[in-house]
């Protein structure tokens, strides 16, 4: 049996087939990121009809590997200021937390160094007031010859404060001193304070300076309301020191 076979030129792909052909391999590569916008100007210009379809395709290729070299260094250039920035932006906020911090401590140092200060120092048992008798006065009214302490001169119910920190050892009914409080002070020495109208604080009780710890009066052996006012370097009568000294070494002006 015969067979019949065409004969004829084999006719190269029509335009429309080549343009159709290279955009689908553009396509390809604008999906994947390569090319992205890169591709679009290579296809603008169609090649002269007696060109093969091969020429083209090399051409673009050559075309869009250069432009693509350079979105690569624009995109690595972008990447590494990108990096740089948010370095600094670290470094920055690092620089800022640290020196919060420094500024944190150095504050609670301050408030540290105040309060210390603060209670370690000193004042008047009365404010404002003056001594109107003297240390070691001598006299008939008192029972060992002479004054143990000072006199500060006060009405009655005049706020009496603790010269500094301490403990209370002794608060109540103190015999010829009348109503007393008696105060182990953080240095070591005893303050006391007598003929009081009232008591504001218990054995046991920390104060700090300038605390208020009761009220002037006229209990005990007295003439007239006043504050009694006497340091010691133990709790018990007869160990007292000169009080304006006393005041006068912690910084007291009297």
């Amino acid at each position: 049996m015969a067979f019949i076979c065409a004969t004829g030129k084999h006719r190269r792909p029509s335009r429309t087939k080549r343009t159709t052909a290279r955009a689908a391999s553009v396509a390809a590569l604008t999906t994947t990121g390569v090319i992205g916008t890169l591709a679009a100007p290579a296809l603008a210009a169609e090649p002269a009809p007696e060109q093969t379809g091969l020429i083209p395709v090399v051409t673009l290729g050559d075309s869009v590997a250069a432009q693509i070299d350079a979105q690569a260094d624009a995109q690595k250039q972008a990447a590494e200021e990108a990096a740089r920035k948010k370095a600094a932006e670290l470094a920055r906020k690092k620089a800022a937390e640290k020196a919060k911090k420094e500024r944190e401590a150095e504050e609670r140092a301050a408030r540290a160094a105040a309060e210390r200060e603060r209670l370690n120092r000193y004042v008047t048992p009365i404010s404002g007031s003056y001594i109107s008798t003297g240390y070691k006065t001598g006299g008939a009214v008192w029972s060992s010859g002479s004054h143990t302490g000072v006199d500060f001169h006060a009405a009655s119910g005049t706020a009496v404060h603790a010269v500094g920190s301490g403990t209370v050892v002794e608060a109540g009914w103190g015999g010829s001193y009348g109503n007393n409080i008696v105060i182990r002070m953080n240095d070591g020495t005893y303050t006391q304070y007598g003929h009081l109208s009232s008591i504001a604080v218990s054995v046991g009780q920390t104060v700090t300076p300038g605390q208020q710890i009761g009220l002037s009066g006229a209990t005990g052996n007295v003439t007239g309301p006043h504050l009694h006012f006497e340091a010691r370097t133990s709790a018990e009568y007869g160990s007292d020191i000169d009080p304006v000294s006393y005041l006068r070494s912690h910084g007291v002006n009297v």
